[in-house]
């Protein structure tokens, strides 16, 4: 509860034109079933796909720090 107590006494420091950007995050975190249709975040990873080389994966690192090029 102290974490609730904590939010409220922020926002009452929140500038009037604020207020309604801070109230569409709220709502946000407020219902987030409705946010996601009830599917869960790894779900939605899963279902993630790139193309790339057959080694992207092993070396990621290398393809990031440009040592490996996808020619």
């Amino acid at each position: 509860m102290v974490t609730k107590e904590l939010i409220k006494s922020e926002i009452e420091q929140v500038p009037e034109e604020r207020l309604e950007e801070l109230y569409e995050v709220v709502k946000l975190y407020s219902s987030p079933k409705a946010r996601n249709n009830g599917t869960s975040f790894l779900s939605k990873l899963k279902s993630i796909s790139i193309e790339g080389p057959e080694d992207f994966a092993a070396n990621i690192d290398l393809y990031l720090s440009g040592e490996k090029t996808i020619d």
